[in-house]
């Protein structure tokens, strides 16, 4: 798997109006202003393509931070 700072460049790249370089792993991401339901569905879109893992909605609440988000990933593709 991708690190913590490849899948934070890799979100700031997915959501659009994002600086690159901007955010880190202590980033709540929910609290972005770019955060809205299209960034959800390219997000999701994102981690399904780049690290063949399926988040729901559930799943993405249970993340604060992008850290949180990254290890949610993580443990969802060590778990198969």
């Amino acid at each position: 798997m991708n690190t913590l700072d490849e899948f934070i460049e890799t979100f700031e790249n997915t959501v659009e109006d994002i600086e690159p370089g901007s955010l880190n792993g202590q980033t709540i991401f929910r609290s972005l202003k770019q955060w809205d339901s299209l960034a959800v569905l390219m997000v999701v879109n994102m981690v399904d393509a780049e690290y063949d893992v399926r988040l729901n909605s559930r799943q993405m609440k249970e993340a604060e931070t992008l850290g949180e988000l990254y290890q949610l990933i993580a443990n969802k593709r060590e778990a198969g």
